[in-house]
């Protein structure tokens, strides 16, 4: 087996003091990377919902706690320590005013939807994340991270599979991880780390870039791997004769399918990102995040049926406008380039886009000083806050132009139409036709609700 390290992101730490690990192992064994016939073979035995819908997901997924009150649901008569830096601006839609750090996104409004009344009530980072992406509580925290469910990502990829043959289900741009784990709470779990997201690693602005994945090991041409091929199949014909049994049979498929994804064209091409239009990449961001979202939609347009894009950064105690000036102009690029480039190809009643992070940040500013004299960490910024928190989702049978519940007048808590994480991910299983009402088996062979509460949001859908 071999191991190839992706790098490393910028070393900057949350404020819980956990670093950004963004690794993945993966190994070449004989053939084909480490997982991809694994995953082929749980895809195949896992019990499906059988539904017939093409849609697929991008999940923008903000590490790190974005401020629903700097972004999408501001408070202009609030309190001037509430309200913020920025003045609101008004979109397409009327009533769904946003950040005036959001000029892209109000001109395609009508294209998505917001959920203003989310709430899980929660200010601790791992708690939060795993709320968010399980649904789940069990007692996760910042002194008792590890994940205890698995995400819904790897959910969707063990009851739907790829979209398209030649694709894996399941995909992360460039790492997948949550407040410092990798892939942390977007991972397989209980359902195997065959389920957890394909990582592309590098950075998609790069010029080089390039998918480390499907790249062969050094010294290992593709006439070594056909020769190491045929001798797998050597072994294998040999071992026939003393087991005829069907999950042998079955393995040669998911080599077979290992095999065609490590070689073939289908990945090759969706990950060259350099193939698209230079004025596309422009409209998208020439940063790291732009071109995350942009392949991500490559991917998606390839066969693939979830793809995740981080995000980080997003855990500003201090120094609140320095960080929304620099990210949010990248979050309006990315996401407004990417609702109308799924819009004139056609894509966006089958694909649906996700943005939200693990919790949101305290309606009042502080003072920048973090427990110590005021403005000794910095300028002032926001705090832990998981008691009203925003979501925008649009396309693959999302209604665009709502706005779903309120806050109060402080932007404190929900006013109406309470919304918790179990109803975000039911509208998304209902959008991609599986059963909110899923039940996994845990590892003592129980049977466990995906959901405590698999009801929808019906004004969306």
């Amino acid at each position: 087996m071999f191991r190839l390290g992706l790098g490393s992101s910028s070393g900057k730490r949350y404020c819980d003091g956990v670093s950004r690990r963004d690794f993945l192992q993966l190994g070449v064994a004989g053939m084909a990377t480490l997982g991809l016939a694994d995953l082929a073979k749980a895809r195949a035995s896992a019990p499906r919902t059988g539904n017939s819908r093409t849609t697929s997901v991008i999940l923008l997924w903000l590490d790190g706690g974005p401020s629903h009150m700097d972004l999408y649901d501001m408070k202009p008569d609030a309190p001037e320590l509430h309200r913020g830096i920025w003045r609101p601006i008004r979109t397409r839609v009327p009533g769904m005013d946003i950040s005036a750090l959001f000029p892209k996104q109000a001109r395609v409004a009508d294209k998505f939807s917001i959920v203003r009344s989310l709430h899980h009530d929660t200010g601790d980072h791992f708690a939060g994340g795993h709320r968010m992406l399980t649904t789940k509580d069990m007692g996760v925290s910042g002194v008792n991270n590890s994940p205890r469910f698995p995400g819904i990502g790897a959910i969707v990829s063990r009851e739907v599979g790829p979209r398209r043959a030649g694709m894996p289900a399941y995909l992360g741009v460039p790492s997948v991880h949550s407040i410092g784990l990798t892939p942390g709470y977007h991972g397989g779990h209980m359902l195997g780390a065959h389920h957890n997201p394909f990582q592309t690693g590098g950075d998609p602005n790069n010029l080089n870039f390039s998918v480390q994945n499907l790249n062969l090991a050094r010294g290992l041409t593709l006439g070594h791997l056909e020769d190491r091929r045929t001798l797998k199949q050597r072994f294998d014909a040999n071992r026939r004769h003393l087991d005829q049994h069907g999950t042998v049979q079955a393995m040669d498929r998911f080599s077979q399918e290992a095999y065609d994804f490590v070689t073939g064209p289908a990945a090759r091409q969706a990950f060259n990102i350099n193939s698209e239009d230079p004025r596309l990449r422009d409209q998208y961001g020439r940063n790291s995040w732009g071109q995350s979202v942009l392949l991500a939609r490559r991917l998606v347009e390839a066969g693939a049926t979830w793809v995740t894009c981080v995000h980080s950064g997003w855990d500003h105690h201090w120094d609140l406008q320095a960080g929304m000036e620099r990210y949010l102009p990248q979050v309006d690029a990315g996401v407004s380039a990417l609702f109308q480039d799924l819009d004139y190809r056609g894509m966006l009643d089958t694909t649906l886009v996700i943005l939200c992070g693990e919790f949101s940040r305290t309606p009042r500013m502080n003072d920048g000083g973090n427990g110590g004299a005021p403005r000794s960490m910095g300028t002032p910024g926001r705090d832990h806050w998981g008691n009203s928190m925003f979501c925008l989702l649009g396309g693959g049978g999302v209604k665009g132009g709502i706005v779903v519940g309120s806050t109060d007048r402080l932007g404190e808590r929900p006013h109406t139409r309470p919304v918790t994480p179990c109803n975000i991910h039911a509208t998304i299983y209902e959008c991609l036709g599986v059963d909110p009402r899923l039940q996994l088996l845990d590892p003592s062979g129980r049977p466990v609700n995906v959901l405590d509460d698999p009801t929808p949001i019906h004004e969306l859908l």
